[in-house]
């Protein structure tokens, strides 16, 4: 197993790590909209936290030897399925091939945020 670390995601905030590649496949750990300089909640709205979010796994992706591209399977977290479509808009520009997904509303969600995801990739 090879754990992955980037200074370009957030620190972890717990006992994990940010992704694990083993057997030609990355992990990730659930990622929500912190900014990776300063550890705080980047955006207020559902639009502005999901970019923070996609910018933090492209992060992950990148350091894995990944992309958007190759990711084959997403979860995804909302505070609020109201937000589901605005949501969508975003995430569709990152994940341009339609990768298998999961996509539910929780109670809460780490420091209040709206939403969060998590994914597993191909890495050559």
């Amino acid at each position: 197993m090879n754990k992955i670390a980037t200074k370009n995601a957030p620190a972890a905030i717990g006992p994990y790590s940010q992704g694990i590649v083993i057997n030609g496949l990355l992990f990730s750990s659930g990622q929500i909209p912190l900014d990776p300089a300063t550890g705080e909640v980047k955006g207020s709205n559902i639009t502005e936290q999901t970019e923070q979010v996609m910018k933090n796994l492209g992060a992950i992706l990148t350091e894995a030897g990944s992309s958007y591209e190759k990711t084959v399977k997403t979860l995804c977290f909302l505070a609020d399925m109201n937000d589901f479509t605005a949501f969508n808009e975003v995430y569709a520009k990152y994940f341009t091939e339609k990768p298998a997904r999961s996509c539910v509303a929780v109670k809460d969600l780490p420091k209040g945020v709206l939403c969060e995801v998590e994914l597993i990739a191909c890495v050559e």
